[in-house]
């Protein structure tokens, strides 16, 4: 055992620590004493501050077995911070002392003092430290200068409270997911940081900080990347340079305003018209995908089933669907923009996240299947037929529009491959790049209505209604009951067995109330609403169970948190970011992640496969996605000792890209 001014060192690589004192006995009418816990950190290496950040550890000290000690509160100095793996810690390097205010039970007798000092430091990899440090310092006088200029020297450093301090931190407010706090000092801010303390459920991801032309005011914004509904209690701590204050501002209901705008870098002209060309391109595919192709299939057979109209009105219709597609567009982009408008992150694909669109869908392909099938034949009264004959053929224009609607509405969960790019430029660009691509999209969507409404008469070319469009109507009713089943399958993923088992008998009876003649003159349309309002209401009604999907034996559920610390264990991680209503992404796990060879790869110990499921809202999921820039998925990253910032792959896999992308991560520890 160590007696007075220090102790014995704890040394590895990455550190060497030892608890000193400032005072070398103690004086007859002393009460407390000065300590420091002294921590040098090898280069590259790094401890954490009492609150670390996203992740890490604080140091601990247990003073079980020490002798006339009454109590011992660690004083923090000031952090800085640190981004590692894209997650922002807070600590310190190189060196660091902790001083110490130990209160003593009897003044004036000798101290024994036991530290178990719990420590985790942190470079490319993480080790935690579990160590031991023993003091005695006997009754007595005299002062270590070494000890006490060290001590001295990291407690000027510690955040002031707000009475002694030039830095006024105002107000905060929890707004638009994130945290706003504003400050002020009479001499100007240099450099400032804000670190803020809610305990382990909140986490903030990179501050954007501000000041006022003078300097003289402070306005930062703090992306929430985990919390709860219930705020606890809030501090926060702003340095700049070699000042700093801990305070807990009050709460406020008005999210403030900053200083002054960020001006975003404004893409040229050239490459807003690439952009544009690939969702034109991008849409145009979407046609022949599985989600789209029976709509358009509709669209032809119709025209087929009336080839005797004239070529102005096959061309009106057309244009009529064309119109549809591009209406939904110019709709959903107003939608995005307005939702940005007041904060809210907007993904691609969303509704199919969302129970009653989802159950709307069903019903409506069900419908659309069972008049394929010949079950029943959808008509209007015999006075509103007349009446629309009369109207020189425009009645069927709203259904015309409707179809085209129809196939822009399912064609979002079929994108992804062809407009990962466009969609994730326009919904992190100006509104005037929103409007471009979307239109792009539509008019890639919409180009084979546009098509054969610019040449009327290739309908002619396709062969003469007969026996094979039976044939072809039976095909079609397949691939919507097919699509119909899809939807379902997605629902119950979203709402759960019981939702999605009573929207189909609801379905069922729907079906059926269409089928059969029921007395009376409203009876059938009075059962046919009923069974659609009971079934909208089914999912607000009926919550999705509580319990998690199993996700394969050969995955771990998401935890963003956990991605350093495997990392720093030398792991490889692959993260998968995948819904069940996600197409592409069910493409890219059967014919990429569960066949060889990546799958055998996948199962290599020292790779962690770890998926997201955002089949229902996530907002972890989302602010993660936010991160990176990305507003749909599929979405595919790999982080590894030698990719800390991860390797973000294309929407469609390939095992070669797969496999390159955990070769190139894990390069460091396994070459």
């Amino acid at each position: 055992m160590s007696v007075a001014a220090s102790t014995d060192t704890y040394e590895n690589t990455a550190i060497s620590a030892r608890l000193i004192s400032v005072e070398n006995g103690v004086a007859t009418n002393s009460g407390t004493l000065s300590l420091g816990l002294d921590i040098k950190l090898a280069e590259g290496w790094k401890a954490y501050w009492r609150s670390p950040g996203e992740v890490g550890l604080p140091p601990e000290i247990s003073w079980d077995g020490s002798t006339n000690l009454a109590t011992a509160q660690i004083l923090w100095p000031a952090p800085e911070r640190f981004t590692a793996f894209g997650i922002e810690n807070f600590g310190y390097n190189k060196r660091v002392v902790l001083p110490i205010q130990a209160v003593l039970e009897t003044a004036g007798q000798a101290v024994e003092l036991q530290a178990g000092v719990t420590l985790l430091t942190c470079s490319t990899v993480c080790v935690p430290h579990d160590f031991n440090l023993a003091l005695t310092i006997p009754a007595g006088a005299g002062i270590d200068a070494a000890s006490a200029a060290l001590i001295s020297e990291f407690a000027e450093r510690v955040p002031l409270g707000p009475d002694a301090a030039d830095i006024e931190v105002e107000t905060a407010v929890i707004a638009d997911g994130a945290l706003y706090v504003t400050a002020r000092s009479a001499n100007a801010f240099v450099n400032p940081d804000v670190f803020p303390e809610m305990g382990p459920t909140f986490t903030f991801g990179k501050p954007d900080i501000r000041t006022n032309n003078a300097g003289t005011e402070l306005w930062a914004k703090l992306p929430l990347l985990a919390s709860e509904e219930q705020l606890p209690p809030l501090q926060v701590t702003v340095t700049d340079g070699s000042r700093a204050v801990t305070a807990m501002p009050e709460w406020s209901n008005t999210v403030p305003d900053a200083p002054f705008e960020l001006v975003a870098n404004l893409p040229d002209l050239a490459q807003i018209l690439a952009i544009a060309a690939f969702a034109l391109l991008g849409g145009l595919i979407l046609n022949v995908m599985p989600c789209v192709l029976p709509v358009l299939s509709i669209k032809l057979t119709s025209v087929l089933n009336h080839g005797d109209k004239p070529s102005h009105e096959v061309r009106n219709g057309f244009l009529m669907s064309a119109l549809g597609v591009l209406v939904f567009m110019w709709v959903l982009s107003a939608g995005i923009l307005v939702l940005q408008s007041v904060g809210i992150t907007v993904g691609w694909g969303l509704q199919f996240q969302n129970p009653i669109f989802l159950t709307i869908m069903f019903l409506v392909l069900t419908v659309f299947a069972a008049n394929l099938f010949g079950i029943f034949e959808i008509s209007l009264p015999s006075g509103l037929q007349s009446r629309l004959a009369r109207s020189s053929g425009r009645d069927g224009y709203i259904g015309d529009f409707a179809t085209g609607a129809f196939a822009a509405v399912l064609a979002t969960p079929c994108s992804a491959p062809f407009l990962g790019t466009a969609v994730a430029f326009a919904l992190s660009g100006r509104p005037i790049d929103v409007i471009i691509v979307f239109t792009a999209l539509g008019l890639g969507l919409s180009l084979p209505y546009l098509l054969f409404a610019w040449k009327p008469g290739m309908v002619r070319l396709l062969p003469k209604p007969g026996r094979w469009m039976l044939v072809v109507k039976w095909v079609l009713a397949g691939l919507l009951a097919g699509t119909a089943i899809w939807l379902l399958w997605v629902l119950m993923g979203v709402s759960g067995v019981r939702v999605a088992v009573s929207v189909l008998v609801l379905a069922v009876f729907f079906v059926l109330f269409a089928t059969i003649r029921l007395p009376g003159r409203f009876t059938r349309p009075a059962a046919l609403a009923a069974v659609a309002v009971l079934s909208l209401a089914l999912p607000g009604t009926m919550a999705p169970p509580p319990t998690i999907k199993e996700i394969g034996q050969d995955w771990v559920t998401f935890d963003r948190s956990e991605i350093p610390r495997l990392i720093s264990q030398g792991q490889t991680v692959f993260v998968d970011v995948t819904a069940d209503w996600c197409l592409t992404c069910k493409a890219n796990k059967t014919l990429v992640l569960d066949r060889v060879p990546v799958v055998g790869r996948l199962r290599d110990e020292k790779v962690v496969a770890m998926q997201a499921d955002w089949t229902r809202p996530n907002p972890d999921i989302s602010r993660y996605l936010e991160a990176h820039n990305r507003f749909g998925i599929p979405f595919n990253i790999v982080y590894g000792p030698n990719a800390p910032d991860g390797i973000i792959l294309s929407e469609v896999l390939t095992s070669d890209a797969v496999l390159n992308a955990l070769d190139a991560a894990a390069l460091a520890v396994d070459k």
